[in-house]
C-alpha cells in the first residue's frame, strides 16, 4: 500500500479507502462486511469512510464493534453530517454540528474522529454558523480534521477565506473516468487552499470493473440486482456505455490489471486525490481494488481511454 498526505493535515491515508455507504450496516451481512474491513487492514488500508446517514446510523454502530480493539492510532476514521437522519435531524446548524458529532461518537465508540466532513452544502444556513461550529469541534477535540463533500468551488473559497475558523483539509466528490466535473472547479480550488481529494465511485457503481455486460442481465448478486444497493444504477442498462467499458479490457490486459483496478488507477493519477473510496460487499472486492495502487498509465495509454469512452464522459458540477 502507498500512502498520501492529506491535504494541509499531518494525515497519511492510504490510497484506497474503505467506505461504508449502502454496504456495512444495511446491505451486506455482518459477517461479510466484518471479512471485508479485516481484508482491509491486511492489504494496508488504514483509512476508514461513512456517514451519520449511512443505514440510519448502523453503520456506524458496525464500524464501532469491528473497530472496538485495534488500536485507535492504527487507523484514520471519517465521517460526516448533513442529511435527514431517522429521527429529522438534519443540516449544518450549530446545535446540528454539536448534536450530531456526539451522536456518531457514541456509535462509533471512540473519543474523537480524524476527519469530520460535511456531507453536502446546507443552503439554509449561514456558512459562518457552520464554520464556528466546526472549528468548536476541533477546539473541544472531538474531531482532528475538517473536510466536506460535494461542494461547489465559490464555497470552498467562501468558507476557506472566513478568519478565525479551522480550515478545511479534504473534499469528497464524486469523480472516475465516467465523471470527471471536478478537474473543472473543485479540484484547482482544492489545489489552491491544502485541500485533497478523497473521491467517492471510483468504480462508476461497479460500472467500470466490467461486470455489467451489454445483451446481458445484471449478474446475480450485483448491485443492480439489489433493492437494498441498487440505488443510482441507471448507467447498467446503457448499452452504448457497456460497450465501451468492454472495449477498455484490452488495454487494462496490456497492463496485466483487471477494469477495476485500471479505474482505480486513473483516478489516483490526479496528485491532488489523496484517496479513492472503494464499497466492498466481499473481501475479494478490496484485494482486487488496491491492485490499481502504483499502476502507472501513460498519456498514450489515457488518450486512448478518452477516445474510447467519448462523449459518455460526464462533468457534472457539485450535487449541492
Amino acid at each position: 500500500m502507498r500512502f498520501r498526505q492529506l491535504g494541509s493535515s499531518d494525515l497519511q491515508v492510504s490510497e484506497v479507502c474503505l467506505g461504508s455507504w449502502l454496504t456495512y450496516g444495511g446491505g451486506v451481512a455482518d459477517d461479510r462486511a466484518e471479512a471485508c474491513v479485516a481484508k482491509a487492514f491486511e492489504v494496508g488500508i488504514n483509512f476508514i469512510d461513512t456517514a451519520n446517514v449511512y443505514s440510519g446510523g448502523r453503520a456506524e454502530e458496525f464500524l464501532g464493534e469491528v473497530l472496538a480493539d485495534r488500536p485507535r492510532d492504527s487507523y484514520v476514521l471519517a465521517t460526516k453530517l448533513y442529511f435527514g437522519m431517522p429521527n429529522g435531524d438534519r443540516g449544518l446548524s450549530r446545535e446540528q454540528v454539536h448534536k450530531q458529532i456526539d451522536d456518531s461518537l457514541r456509535r462509533l465508540r471512540t473519543d474523537y474522529v480524524d476527519l469530520y466532513q460535511c456531507h453536502r452544502y446546507d443552503w439554509d444556513t449561514p456558512l459562518e454558523e457552520t464554520m464556528e461550529a466546526l472549528t468548536e469541534v476541533v477546539r473541544a477535540g472531538k474531531a482532528r480534521w475538517l473536510g466536506f463533500s460535494e461542494w461547489p468551488a465559490e464555497k470552498i473559497e467562501e468558507a476557506v477565506n472566513l478568519p478565525g475558523v479551522e480550515k478545511f483539509v479534504s473534499s469528497q466528490p464524486q469523480y472516475s473516468m465516467l465523471w470527471r466535473g471536478p478537474e473543472r472547479d473543485v479540484i484547482p480550488a482544492s489545489k489552491a487552499n491544502g485541500i485533497s481529494q478523497i473521491v467517492w465511485s471510483p468504480l462508476a457503481q461497479g460500472i467500470l470493473t466490467g461486470k455489467y455486460k451489454p445483451g446481458e442481465p445484471p449478474p446475480e448478486g450485483t448491485r443492480a440486482t439489489s433493492e437494498s444497493m441498487g440505488h443510482f444504477m441507471d448507467a447498467a442498462r446503457d448499452e452504448v456505455l457497456l460497450e465501451r467499458v468492454q472495449q477498455l479490457r484490452p488495454i487494462a490486459d496490456e497492463l496485466g490489471i483487471t477494469l477495476a483496478q485500471l479505474a482505480i488507477a486513473w483516478v489516483l493519477r490526479e496528485p491532488n486525490v489523496a484517496s479513492a473510496i472503494i464499497g466492498a460487499s466481499r473481501p475479494e472486492q478490496v484485494e482486487d481494488n488496491v491492485g490499481g495502487v502504483g499502476v502507472h498509465l501513460d498519456e498514450a495509454t489515457l488518450g486512448r481511454i478518452d477516445e474510447i469512452l467519448g462523449d459518455k464522459v460526464r462533468w457534472e458540477g457539485p450535487a449541492s
